[in-house]
């Protein structure tokens, strides 16, 4: 482990210095952006061509990058908070970058999500000034258990839980697909999401028995949550984005049972199928005329081989397909939670979740590559550009063999994890059920009989993230939009008016005419005021 101080500025005895921590997590989660990074640079060239303005789509990109490497890098509050702030604005940026409605109401969504994890991340600061230095990574054993440490905790949970989308703020995810895919790639897989499971992997000893307690809690929900809303769907961007959100609740559910490393393994392996997922989905939208409904494709296997190949290869690592990426560190995880002392809610979540991932994973395998096409273009459906097809076979060959060299990396010695031979053989017995039930599912959606309109009401709900995307959109807008309407109904539009502004002036409009006509040149109005003065005079001189 080094730490690198470097002395910007020194101003009248002040210093203002910047430090750098370079150990085995921060090299190997940079090593892991840049190459995804670049890989996804060389794909967008080809996948934005004939864009105006790529160049600075590009320069967004590297800002990005530039983002996610002050968090890694630093052991101090406040250069975590440059890198944190930095990719929410980015991220704000190029979600709108395709400039019209939609994209925009994605992007405030986003940003204003994410700005509460800012104000947290703010308020930690604020409090390690209690401790005279805002290197955190030397307070976190000996501080462990004081009550300033309870309250950073919980803080650095807020922010890690908006930045990687749990429950209730997990509406801006799927969302902030309107970005251009090159950018899906990068955002879902290595950078903005797993930032804040980066940040709860830093902050892991200091956290509390109750604060792990409420964590494990909500990203168990938010795996669930994720994972049957993904069966529901038939956007192709959105299914991918609903599996990173899948993914994230089961790396923020084994930091919160005490394998922060593991979580760590898990976060590199699924950074490399998940990139690779999405250029695939990228590649399949570009050649569908950007058309991203499944239930319009099919038979996909048969225009577009090799995207297909690469597309089914992340898909199945991503399942845990024995001797690819996921398969070292998603098996690892769940033997490891079989054998950990957890309560068996948090075992039948994980478990549910594992076989609904599976579940999707068949199903979009069933829509997308199986079966006729179902849709007639008017061209000749084409494979990616060669940039496009390079970035994904760099990607591909990380999907099958980054995670064997990773488990040499991380974990030298072997683990022994000794087990009953049905809890053994459960994780084998969940996916094929999955995969099973994923086929089933996929059959169902055809022809008139179909279950979700005979259960609308729960296919709705399930469907649409348990509501969410309604509470933090309609929800924090309606009420101040009818006090809006209702105030200017009354106020601008009603009987204040009348009684107010416009009273005055039809008041004063009205004595004004009065005045005016007294103002005529007019004899009769002249003789009676004389005649009126002369009176008041002998009055005066009577009396």
């Amino acid at each position: 482990m080094y730490f690198i101080d470097w002395n910007i500025v020194t101003l009248n005895g002040s210093s203002v210095i910047m430090t750098f921590l370079f150990d085995w997590m921060s090299l190997l989660f940079m090593g892991f952006v840049f190459i995804i990074s670049s890989l996804v640079i060389l794909y967008s060239d080809d996948y934005m061509f004939g864009d105006l303005n790529i160049i600075r789509f590009i320069f967004l990109v590297l800002m990005f990058v530039v983002s996610m490497m002050f968090l890694i890098i630093s052991p101090n509050v406040i250069s975590i908070l440059l890198g944190w702030d930095g990719l929410g604005l980015v991220s704000y940026l190029l979600v709108i970058y395709y400039q019209n409605v939609s994209s925009y109401g994605a992007g405030m969504l986003t940003v204003l999500s994410n700005r509460v994890g800012d104000v947290a991340l703010l308020m930690v600061i604020a409090w390690m000034i209690n401790f005279g230095s805002w290197s955190f990574i030397y307070y976190l054993d000996f501080m462990s258990g004081s009550v300033e440490m309870e309250l950073i905790s919980f803080l650095v949970v807020l922010a890690a839980m908006t930045k990687s989308a749990q429950i209730p703020f997990s509406s801006w995810l799927p969302a902030a697909m309107a970005a251009p895919t090159p950018v899906s790639a990068l955002v879902h897989s290595s950078t903005l999401v797993t930032a804040g499971v980066y940040l709860l992997i830093r902050f892991s000893p200091s956290f509390s028995c109750w604060l792990n307690m409420i964590l494990l809690f909500i990203s168990g929900l938010t795996m669930f949550m994720a994972g049957l809303g993904a069966n529901f769907e038939f956007d192709l961007s959105s299914i991918i984005a609903l599996s990173t959100l899948s993914q994230l609740g089961l790396m923020i559910m084994t930091i919160s049972i005490g394998f922060s490393g593991l979580a760590f393994f898990h976060l590199l392996t699924h950074a490399l199928f998940k990139a690779l997922l999405f250029m695939c989905a990228g590649g399949v939208i570009h050649s569908m005329g950007d058309s991203q409904d499944i239930r319009i494709m099919g038979g996909l296997s048969i225009y577009m081989p090799f995207t297909s190949s690469s597309l089914m290869v992340s898909n199945f690592a991503l399942c845990g397909m024995p001797f690819l990426a996921g398969f070292y560190s998603s098996d690892y995880i769940l033997e490891m939670f079989s054998m950990s002392y957890v309560n068996v809610f948090g075992f039948l979540l994980l478990f549910l979740s594992t076989g609904l991932t599976v579940c999707y994973s068949f199903r979009l395998f069933y829509f997308v590559m199986c079966g006729d096409f179902n849709f007639v273009p008017s061209y000749s459906m084409i494979e990616s550009n060669y940039n496009m097809v390079f970035g994904m076979i760099g990607l591909l060959i990380m999907s099958v063999l980054g995670g064997g060299s990773l488990m040499w990396l991380i974990c030298p010695t072997p683990s022994v994890i000794c087990l009953p031979y049905y809890l053994k053989f459960l994780t084998l017995f969940v996916v094929l059920v999955g995969g099973w039930f994923g086929y089933a599912l996929s059959g169902f959606v055809f022809g008139d009989n179909l279950i979700s309109i005979y259960f609308y009401s729960t296919s709705s709900f399930v469907g649409s993230m348990w509501f969410m995307p309604f509470f933090s959109t309609y929800g924090v807008s309606f009420v101040p939009l009818s006090i809006g309407y209702d105030s200017t109904s009354v106020f601008d539009s009603g009987w204040m008016e009348y009684f107010g502004g416009q009273g005055f002036y039809w008041i004063l409009f009205n004595l004004g005419k009065i005045n005016q006509w007294f103002q005529y040149n007019n004899l009769k109005v002249f003789l009676s005021f004389f005649v009126m003065w002369v009176i008041i005079l002998l009055f005066f001189l009577i009396y």
